[in-house]
């Protein structure tokens, strides 16, 4: 019986961590080695949000911070600058996640856009305060641009390929607790 409760949420956190471990692999990658392409999307932070919107249980705050500072520190990022951020952001998103299953996905893309947005800006804003050299800003906007452009493929991709949706108001789950 014990299985039967914790085995979907250990599943989907595996699954989860094999997925974050593959982007942060392909992002280590040198891919293109030369100067002046665009930056892509953050994928890793799409996931994030698109799984805190459909499924806030299966991340933790402390799976979510440890693999966040894994990447930081692979990519040479300051440490533990994006972790804060990423995590307030996923936790304003859990807070509200009760909200967004009232919500259509158009609404729910732009609440996840402002998340990004406000994300990327805070970072950018403590970064500079810093005085530590970052990207231009053209190419920062740019990457922000792409990260909300791919988060309804990000979305598409968990919902249809991992079975990740939102439930609906007062569902209740096998043993009759309302999710």
């Amino acid at each position: 019986m014990i299985n039967a409760l914790i085995g979907p949420v250990w599943l989907h956190r595996l699954i989860f961590l094999s997925v974050a471990l593959g982007l942060t692999f392909v992002r280590l990658l040198p891919l293109q080695t030369t100067a002046g392409h665009l930056p892509g999307p953050d994928l890793l932070l799409c996931l994030i949000f698109a799984w805190m919107v459909r499924r806030p249980e299966y991340l933790s705050a402390l799976m979510i911070g440890v693999v966040i500072l894994a990447e930081d520190i692979l990519l040479m990022r300051p440490p533990g600058l994006w972790t804060a951020l990423v995590l307030i952001g996923a936790e304003f998103i859990r807070a509200r996640s009760a909200l967004t299953r009232e919500l259509n996905f158009g609404v729910e893309w732009l609440l996840v856009a402002g998340v990004i947005f406000g994300v990327f800006f805070a970072n950018r804003t403590i970064l500079d305060m810093a005085f530590v050299n970052q990207p231009a800003f053209g190419f920062s906007l740019l990457q922000i641009i792409w990260s909300v452009a791919a988060y309804p493929v990000v979305v598409a991709l968990s919902r249809y390929g991992l079975d990740l949706y939102k439930p609906a108001l007062g569902q209740i789950d096998s043993f009759g607790r309302r999710m």
